[in-house]
């Protein structure tokens, strides 16, 4: 069974969020992108508060191949500072088969 790492980002809008997983699953750095309705986010940045409409994804991906596709992930988002969150997946509570999957579509 694959040690899995799920992760979380936000991108400007969902054709960003599209294109970045197009490019995750086409290198097998992931074996899947949830791509989420769009949300408003507000955060500090810079010594402001800002607000801004964002997508959230999320990638399912094998854990030996979770920094490939944080480092491709922040190459090709246009943000100075994207989010990239690491959730590390708990395979005693998680579908043996969905793990198996994710580790399967991730193997070059």
């Amino acid at each position: 069974m694959a040690d899995i790492i799920f992760l979380y980002c936000t991108a400007p809008d969902p054709e960003t969020a599209e294109r970045i997983a197009d490019d995750l699953i086409g290198s097998k750095y992931a074996a899947c992108v949830n791509i989420h309705a769009p949300m408003r986010s507000v955060y500090a940045w810079e010594g402001a508060v800002e607000k801004a409409a964002e997508t959230p994804f999320i990638v399912k991906c094998a854990k030996d191949r979770a920094d490939a596709a944080r480092d491709r992930i922040i190459a090709l988002h246009p943000y100075d500072c994207p989010c990239v969150a690491a959730i590390p997946i708990d395979g005693a509570h998680s579908s043996a088969a969905f793990l198996e999957w994710v580790g399967a579509a991730t193997t070059l």
